[in-house]
């Protein structure tokens, strides 16, 4: 009873150089648990992660302007899917694992799969990017450094009535810049 009671005295009053170790050991933890979550986020953002249940949507951006071009800048699934800020980040995340749950109960494990689900999937994203303002277009696109000297008389007025009106945003536009479209006869506006 007396060792029970000499324990007890030492776990309610620990020594300064305990503390000092339990400290220590949280901190290193901590830093652990950070780098490993910062790794995961970051391997997910891979073009080869996301081929693993979107082989046919990965090949289709490889044959866009957005994948190759005179300028070398190559935008991948993530940039386009993803948005930077951290926060945002980490809710779409959360979003997405939808996806991977789909893919591994098999609603989505096959390219015939993909491709009956495919409206649905477009049309979630579109409303998800139409929501945010397209704020992944707007990483690397903005109308603020546009050269409309560049663009073609119909770009030039659709770019400069979306920035004064700003009902638009950059998906209502451009569905289908980086990926086929699937069947758009029930989409508003698209003729």
């Amino acid at each position: 009873m007396n060792i029970i009671k000499r324990f007890w005295r030492r776990l309610s009053s620990p020594s300064k150089a305990a503390a000092g170790v339990v400290l220590f050991l949280g901190f290193m933890g901590g830093l652990l648990f950070w780098g490993a979550f910062n790794t995961g986020m970051e391997a997910t953002n891979t073009e080869a992660f996301c081929s693993g249940c979107h082989a046919p949507i990965v090949k289709e951006i490889r044959e866009t302007i957005h994948y190759s071009n005179r300028s070398g800048v190559r935008a991948i699934c993530s940039d386009c899917h993803v948005p930077h800020e951290w926060t945002d980040k980490i809710v779409r995340k959360v979003q997405a694992s939808k996806e991977l749950f789909a893919f591994a109960m098999g609603t989505i494990n096959t390219e015939e799969k993909f491709q009956a689900r495919r409206g649905h999937l477009a049309h979630r994203e579109w409303s998800r990017m139409k929501n945010n303002d397209s704020k992944e277009c707007r990483n690397c696109h903005q109308f603020e450094y546009m050269d409309y000297s560049e663009q073609g008389v119909r770009a030039v007025k659709q770019h400069s009535d979306a920035l004064a009106s700003g009902d638009k945003t950059c998906v209502d536009c451009h569905k289908g810049i980086a990926h086929r479209l699937p069947d758009m006869k029930d989409v508003e506006g698209w003729q």
